[in-house]
């Protein structure tokens, strides 16, 4: 079954489910070689598609992405892009999971962001085991997000608000000079869709919350959340997050976006500004980049 889009709305998921003769759950893993032709695997040549069911009856497509040129922990993995498409269309719970290998232990650790994830069912398509066993059973005694904060702090894909406002437009740092048809206007608007990405960002662990807003040549924008991981290394970055975007909204070549601009904390202990502009200069070395500094206007500790 082929497929080019990465959201599939519930009636549209319970019609194909039909029309197979399958649950919407037993629909899953068919869904998972399609999805696994629309990643960007350009460094191992290994596609991995991994095809979810919200709480809302939704069908969503993750898929990896790698960036040749990079290292290699710049790269996404299918999983990763699964929970960020998740996040961009505010579904709140993953319940089901089928993945065309199994998860490797850097997402079976980035899934305990997700509140209840040792209850979410996985199926591995290429296995002879076609059963969904819950994330549990691969990933047993987890270190978490239990481990780490109280029971009332907001998890990934939970409603969050980080009470973000920009500093002072004047002190922004513009990297790259190149003019490429980004206006002044478009900037100011981008500036406000990072802001709203930060607001958005689960970063409970560092207390430093951050965004990303990419414009392409035809003027769309994408946003993207920077999403902590309990363990660290699993977070995931902004500029990642907005390339799922990019991705997810029918984006093309990399070449493609000409304008982005991060929101971060001018001072934390952690900072996004080097590494965004790394990967952004190598995959789109034209793109205009940008950096307004946020403070936090609530008492939250992020």
């Amino acid at each position: 079954m082929e497929l080019s889009k990465f959201v599939i709305e519930a009636s549209e998921a319970e019609s194909m489910a039909d029309k197979a003769g399958l649950t919407v759950t037993e629909l899953l893993p068919s869904l998972v070689d399609s999805a696994q032709n629309l990643a960007r695997p350009s460094i191992s040549n290994y596609y991995v598609g991994a095809v979810g069911l919200g709480s809302s009856g939704r069908i969503f497509l993750g898929v990896n992405l790698e960036f040749p040129g990079l290292p290699l922990n710049h790269s996404v993995h299918a999983e990763q892009f699964l929970i960020t498409n998740l996040s961009l269309n505010a579904e709140t719970h993953l319940r089901y999971l089928a993945v065309s290998a199994a998860p490797c232990g850097h997402c079976r650790q980035f899934f305990q962001e997700i509140r209840d994830a040792p209850d979410i069912k996985v199926l591995i398509t290429s296995v002879l085991d076609q059963d969904f066993r819950p994330l549990s059973e691969f990933l047993p005694n987890r270190f978490g997000p239990d481990d780490l904060l109280d029971r009332e702090t907001p998890l990934l894909l939970e409603p969050n608000s980080n009470g973000l406002s920009i500093v002072n437009a004047m002190n922004s740092q513009k990297v790259n000079t190149t003019c490429n048809g980004v206006c002044a206007c478009d900037r100011d608007s981008l500036k406000y869709e990072a802001l709203e990405a930060a607001n958005k960002s689960h970063a409970p662990y560092s207390g430093c919350p951050s965004g990303v807003a990419l414009m392409d040549s035809k003027g769309k924008v994408y946003r993207g959340s920077y999403m902590e991981s309990a363990a660290y290394n699993p977070s995931l970055g902004p500029v990642q997050a907005a390339l799922v975007a990019y991705i997810v909204g029918g984006g093309g070549g990399y070449e493609e976006i000409v304008g982005a601009v991060l929101v971060e904390k001018e001072v934390g202990m952690v900072k996004q500004e080097l590494t965004a502009r790394l990967l952004l200069n190598v995959i789109s070395p034209k793109c205009e980049f940008r950096v307004f500094h946020c403070c936090s206007s609530s008492k939250k500790p992020y």
